[in-house]
């Protein structure tokens, strides 16, 4: 009897292009704020830099500066548990953030018969690229190109 295995914390979803390129209008939704809001996360955190700096420079933190710390760094703290959330909802799609930066996420595959992923970075059309599973976002093969 074939009985199908639910998706747990030891099991992984397996995708093939055509159900990652389904998933992908979501998928890009969900990248997209990933992206805009880590953007955002890392502005701040230099402003919260110089802020602190200059803070440092005049003595003690309960200057004129300390709300304003504060402030930022309560935002910065809210934000990036929103941050988890889009990834932790990305995971739920058994899809993997690779690089908040660039928006590249991996979808987990089979191709010959050994684990890979599909390789989707934000601003591509479809997932139309692989990449062996241990290897950087920086190799990546058309998935119509031939294998060796």
């Amino acid at each position: 009897m074939n009985a199908t295995v639910p998706q747990t914390e030891t099991t992984r979803r397996l995708f093939t292009p055509e159900e990652a390129n389904r998933t992908l209008p979501l998928v890009k939704v969900i990248v997209h704020d990933i992206v805009a809001l880590y953007r955002e996360i890392r502005e701040r955190r230099e402003r919260l830099t110089a802020v602190t700096g200059r803070a440092g420079s005049s003595g003690t933190r309960e200057d004129m500066y300390s709300e304003e710390v504060e402030q930022m760094e309560a935002s910065i703290y809210a934000d990036i548990e929103k941050l988890q959330e889009f990834i932790e909802e990305l995971r739920r799609l058994g899809i993997e953030l690779k690089d908040p930066e660039i928006g590249a996420v991996d979808f987990p595959a089979v191709l010959d018969g050994r684990e890979i992923c599909l390789s989707w970075h934000q601003g591509e059309t479809q997932v139309s690229h692989w990449r062996e599973r241990d290897s950087g976002n920086e190799t990546r093969f058309p998935l119509e190109q031939p294998r060796a």
